[in-house]
């Protein structure tokens, strides 16, 4: 079952005929985590739903609040027996009409959860291996600091890691630098600095990597700073790691050549742990 409007509808129900997410991407989304029947950073999804929703023109519903935003999501997870651990994706579609000048600006939204074997966030100890993809560039703009049902970069990203044996591939925005990974926001260890690209870069600006940045800065042995990664400096990193709500951290242990510790990652996986609870 998937909650269309509040209702809970068969996942066969037709909503595609004229959904303007499905014609021309005029839609925006989210993905939680729900643990033990508790959506994890609910603020942080909520508020950054909201302001891509204003970003592009959709009038946001009187009845839109947190509250039910929450109760939305956890009725259909509860539906589901999905409340142990499980993802949720609401996506928040442009209403039906027009051509590309919508008609109004009224929107309506869907929810689809799916079960996660674990709750708390696991250190993935398996080789994990990453290079450039080249064939398209983020642009430096406010849209791709928001997540739009517009994933054609990640989709052919994705397409061109399986059919060369990767894990996953880091994107480049059009002065050629380091943004993000396919599946979330990317950090480097250079001697003592973690960094992360800026969301002015052109990366998503993740609700993983704000509890990454938290959390990094209350280790006292690094500093943490938001600067530009050229696509070399990743050669000369001690350790790399991509994050989302999902999977947490990911440690990437090979980008070409160099490999990785990850003792950093293996840290942070600890302390967002204790930090929700979780262990």
């Amino acid at each position: 079952m998937i909650n269309f409007n509040g209702a809970f509808v068969s996942e066969d129900a037709n909503v595609l005929v004229q959904n303007r997410g499905f014609l021309y991407g005029d839609a925006v989304f989210e993905t939680v985590k729900v643990v033990n029947g508790k959506i994890l950073f609910l603020e942080d999804h909520y508020f950054r739903l909201m302001s891509s929703m204003r970003v592009i023109r959709m009038e946001i519903p009187m009845n839109f609040t947190l509250e039910y935003f929450e109760e939305q999501i956890l009725a259909l997870v509860k539906n589901n027996n999905t409340e142990s651990s499980s993802r949720a994706r609401i996506t928040v579609y442009r209403n039906d009409g027009g051509y590309y000048l919508p008609q109004d600006n009224t929107v309506s939204f869907l929810i689809k959860t799916t079960p996660l074997e674990s709750k708390e966030y696991l250190f993935n100890e398996q080789e994990y291996e990453v290079d450039l993809y080249k064939d398209f560039y983020i642009t430096k703009q406010l849209l791709s600091s928001i997540k739009t049902t517009n994933r054609l970069i990640n989709v052919t990203g994705s397409i061109y890691a399986h059919e060369n044996g990767l894990d996953n591939c880091v994107l480049l925005n059009d002065s050629k630098n380091v943004v993000e990974a396919l599946q979330g926001n990317i950090f480097m260890l250079n001697g003592n600095k973690l960094i992360t690209p800026p969301v002015s870069e052109g990366c998503l600006n993740g609700v993983m990597r704000k509890q990454v940045l938290e959390l990094a800065k209350k280790i006292e042995s690094i500093e943490v700073v938001e600067e530009i990664i050229s696509p070399f400096d990743l050669q000369k990193a001690n350790e790399l790691f991509v994050t989302n709500v999902i999977k947490g951290i990911q440690p990437i242990t090979k980008y070409r050549k160099k490999e990785f510790s990850t003792e950093i990652s293996k840290t942070l996986i600890t302390a967002l742990n204790k930090s929700l609870g979780l262990v």
